[in-house]
């Protein structure tokens, strides 16, 4: 799949985590000590870490396989690889995540979790921004959090059963950035907010696939970024009382 199509369609896939949908499963690293589920029961889901250390052994455990799947791709990844690069034992990745569809879900729903946290900080922050500057805050949320998306594209591409459910984050995005739009200028019709927040959810997408770009094209991305500012300007201002 071409890094386009993947631009367009790895969003809604994100929201996974909420549908508990069954992952396809590479037979590699399946750890023997765990048992299998009963038939027709999900698989076990991650062990919530209770204390300080085993919540920074889990960061670092997601940090690991969302490197490696962005390397390697989710079939090449190996459970035992990533806990090397997460500098933990192999039992301990098992402890916490039992199989590496499970790992997979947790780092696509962090993901997820991530991207919906940065939005709402940026309508936060809406209210005191000019509309130039809104935009480029906008314009580098998705490219803040490039490795993560890289993975995301990595998971997407080998499990399809998750495209199923690829509207779901990208109606949750826009109506995400339809309030940060309606921060900035409260009088904006809802209607009017949310054939806004199309257009502008299109343009961050297209900064983000610059940047993946080979190279980066800093240019490119400066250009769509300012691109965006002056929509912004121009579509908030027409609102002003």
């Amino acid at each position: 799949m071409d890094g386009g199509r993947r631009e367009w369609e790895y969003e809604g896939v994100l929201m996974k985590r909420f549908m508990r949908m069954p992952s396809q499963k590479s037979t590699a690293d399946t750890p023997a000590p765990i048992a299998a589920s009963p038939e027709g029961t999900p698989p076990a889901g991650p062990k919530k870490p209770t204390r300080e250390r085993g919540r920074a052994r889990v960061a670092a455990l997601l940090a690991a396989a969302g490197a490696v799947f962005a390397e390697k791709g989710y079939d090449a990844a190996t459970m035992t690889e990533i806990a090397a690069k997460a500098g933990a034992p192999i039992g301990s990745l098992y402890q916490f995540f039992p199989t590496k569809a499970v790992l997979a879900d947790a780092l696509l729903a962090q993901y997820a979790e991530a991207l919906m946290a940065l939005l709402a900080e940026v309508e936060a922050q809406a209210p005191a921004l000019s509309p130039i500057k809104l935009g480029a805050t906008l314009m580098a949320v998705l490219p803040s959090l490039k490795v993560e998306r890289r993975a995301a594209f990595a998971l997407i591409d080998a499990r399809p059963d998750m495209v199923a459910q690829q509207g779901q984050l990208r109606a949750s995005l826009r109506t995400a950035v339809a309030a940060v739009l309606r921060a900035k200028a409260p009088a904006l019709a809802p209607e009017r907010a949310a054939t806004l927040a199309v257009t502008v959810l299109q343009m961050m997408k297209g900064a983000a696939a610059l940047a993946d770009d080979a190279g980066g094209m800093p240019d490119a991305v400066a250009e769509m970024t300012r691109a965006a500012g002056l929509y912004l300007a121009d579509a908030l201002n027409e609102n002003r009382n």
